[in-house]
């Protein structure tokens, strides 16, 4: 992050030249299909918040993400910047928000946050689906003054009347569209023209730390749809344990759950889906998906939906026959113990990372007894990641990993890699396991959000001998 400070003044005054105010209807036209969406009341709210923690004379500046080209004339689906999106709900690209600590003039008018978004092209409708425009946008978000993306170049900062200009990093991976001055490209270089900004920084004024401290605390109408991608999340899981057998391929079951996903409403996922078979069981962030599955293997299932922006992150490793052998039995078993044991560390007041240091104790007490490791330290040779992240709109939300707070999403996944060359016995190689659940930190304790998929040896192997609808 980075800010901008410059000579106090009492008033501030925007110019936007040729643009006369506008006030909207504050009901929404737009088709949006789901009843279940944060409303914009939340998201008013959580501008308030913002605007109660920036500093006098001050405005805070957010851009929208870039649009990301896949090969030719083909874009990724747009995916909007998670702070954004926290702050508007709206998922246009191309877009502006500034959020002023006092309210300002502005033709005539008073106010204290603006938004710009692209103007409306019924040609680009046909061919992409409807754009919100400003009145609808303005409804969605609860701005009441909501300008298209064309008018910020004529915004004319008070520069002499403003002392901190606050905004995140800029997007990564714009492209300048030479045909069009309302591209992220253009709108990030007219703010950098219009401000000449400097580069500093202030650890008591950062954007980032602002909204971090926000969103790592979720309010309830937030739990409420991380509920829901977590559910479809398991059910995902569950059917793929029931459809899993031998002679099936690392895709076919990355496909069983991303079905379920989606065919319960997930928009998406929220990261790629991790369906390491066999060896790759031992890489941590494996995404090819595309080996044979045999008899005898395991296969590390790291899948979660993305339900209205929100993600799960759940991590199960089954054995591909339904059974597990007695090595694959004993290394499960340790890690469900070192998850058992994080689980008892998540309360409010304790330490971010007191989950990670049980569960690492457990590991390498187990690692040493089963003569894998020579010594407590090698343990990090086999688990070499942290038992947990926050978890929210990024499936690596921000957080400030202060000590544990009520509302705080977190992860709890603990994991064992023996890849094949390891210093131990050969009959340990091969064998990846992580367990990952999502935890919801309550007033005295936790609250495991994915508790209803099964994660006992036992409990894993019984469900295995169910049959999915999907195998035939």
């Amino acid at each position: 992050m980075q800010y901008l400070k410059f000579k106090t003044c009492l008033t501030v005054l925007i110019v936007l030249s040729g643009f006369p105010f506008q006030s909207f209807s504050q009901t929404s036209t737009f088709p949006t299909y789901d009843k279940d969406l944060l409303d914009a009341e939340f998201y008013k709210a959580r501008r308030e918040m913002l605007r109660n923690k920036m500093p006098d004379s001050s405005v805070s500046i957010l851009f929208s993400s870039p649009e990301r080209n896949r090969s030719n004339d083909v874009d990724y689906t747009f995916h909007q910047d998670p702070s954004f999106f926290y702050l508007t709900g709206i998922t246009e690209p191309n877009s502006v928000l500034l959020i002023f600590k006092q309210k300002q003039s502005f033709s005539g008018k008073v106010v204290d946050e603006l938004l710009f978004i692209p103007k409306k092209n019924i040609s680009q409708e046909i061919w992409n689906g409807l754009q919100a425009g400003p009145a609808d946008a303005s409804a969605l978000s609860g701005i009441q003054l909501v300008q298209t993306s064309d008018a910020f170049s004529s915004l004319v900062f008070p520069m002499s009347s403003l002392n901190w200009i606050l905004r995140m990093s800029f997007p990564k991976g714009m492209v300048d569209v030479k045909r069009d001055e309302t591209d992220l490209f253009s709108l990030v270089d007219q703010f950098k023209l219009s401000t000449n900004f400097p580069s500093s920084k202030d650890d008591d004024f950062r954007l980032s730390k602002m909204l971090t401290e926000m969103r790592e605390i979720k309010q309830p109408a937030e739990i409420k749809l991380m509920r829901k991608a977590i559910e479809l999340s398991c059910e995902g899981h569950k059917e793929m344990m029931r459809g899993l057998e031998p002679g099936m391929s690392e895709y076919s079951i990355q496909a069983i759950g991303e079905y379920v996903f989606k065919s319960g409403g997930a928009e998406t996922f929220g990261y790629p889906s991790i369906c390491g078979g066999g060896e790759n069981s031992c890489i941590l962030h494996y995404e090819s998906n595309r080996r044979p599955l045999y008899s005898g293997d395991l296969i590390l299932l790291d899948m979660g939906g993305e339900y209205h922006g929100y993600s799960a992150d759940i991590t199960r490793t089954l054995p591909v026959n339904g059974k597990f052998t007695t090595e694959q039995k004993e290394i499960y078993k340790l890690v469900y113990q070192a998850q058992t044991e994080a689980f008892d560390k998540c309360k409010p007041g304790n330490r971010f990372h007191d989950p990670h240091n049980a569960a690492m104790n457990i590991i390498a007490t187990g690692l040493l007894s089963l003569g894998i490791t020579k010594n407590l330290e090698d343990a990090k040779t086999y688990f070499m990641h942290n038992t947990s992240h926050y978890l929210g709109l990024d499936v690596h939300d921000p957080g400030s990993y202060a000590p544990l707070k009520e509302g705080n999403v977190i992860t709890i996944e603990p994991g064992i890699y023996i890849p094949k060359g390891s210093n131990c016995d050969s009959k340990w190689w091969n064998i990846g396991i992580r367990i990952e659940d999502d935890v919801l930190i309550t007033s005295d304790g936790y609250e495991i959000l994915s508790g209803s998929l099964p994660s006992k040896w036992e409990d894993v192997e019984k469900l295995m001998e169910e049959k999915s609808f999907l195998n035939k």
